[in-house]
C-alpha cells in the first residue's frame, strides 16, 4: 500500500474500494437515496415508503430488494407485513451528511438532525 501525498493516509485495498463503489452505485439513483433517507427517519413498510417517495409498489419493492442484498437495509415481519429498516448506520451518516451539505449549499433549510448540525457535521 502506498502513502498518499496529502497527510500520510494509506490507500485502501482494491477490494474495499470496489465495495465502496458498489455501495455508492446502489445509492446513485434518487429513488434509492430517498428510500434510505426515509428509512433513516424510522421503519416503514413498502406501502408507506411508496407513498413517501412517490414510487409504485413494485418499483419500491425492487429497490428495497437491491438495498437489502447489499446489506444496507433489512426487514422483519410484523404480522402480515414486512417492515424495513436501515441495517448500516454508517451509510445513513454518509447519506445525511451529503444530502444536508448539498441542501444547505442550494439555500434550503438544514435537513440534518440538530445534534449533527451542532457538531459541525
Amino acid at each position: 500500500m502506498s502513502t498518499g501525498a496529502g497527510g500520510g493516509f494509506q490507500d485502501p485495498p482494491a477490494e474495499v474500494l470496489a465495495q465502496a463503489a458498489a455501495a455508492f452505485g446502489l445509492l446513485a439513483t434518487p429513488a434509492r437515496l430517498h428510500i434510505v433517507w426515509a428509512l433513516a427517519q424510522g421503519e416503514s413498510d413498502v406501502t408507506g415508503l411508496a407513498e413517501r417517495v412517490g414510487g409504485t409498489l413494485p418499483s419500491v419493492s425492487q429497490h428495497l430488494t437491491k438495498l437489502k442484498l447489499a446489506g444496507l437495509v433489512r426487514s422483519r415481519r410484523e404480522g402480515r407485513r414486512q417492515v424495513y429498516l436501515v441495517d448500516d448506520p454508517d451509510v445513513v451518516t454518509v447519506v445525511r451528511l451529503m444530502v444536508s451539505q448539498l441542501a444547505e449549499r442550494a439555500g434550503y433549510p438544514s435537513t440534518q438532525p440538530a445534534r449533527l448540525h451542532e457538531l459541525g457535521a
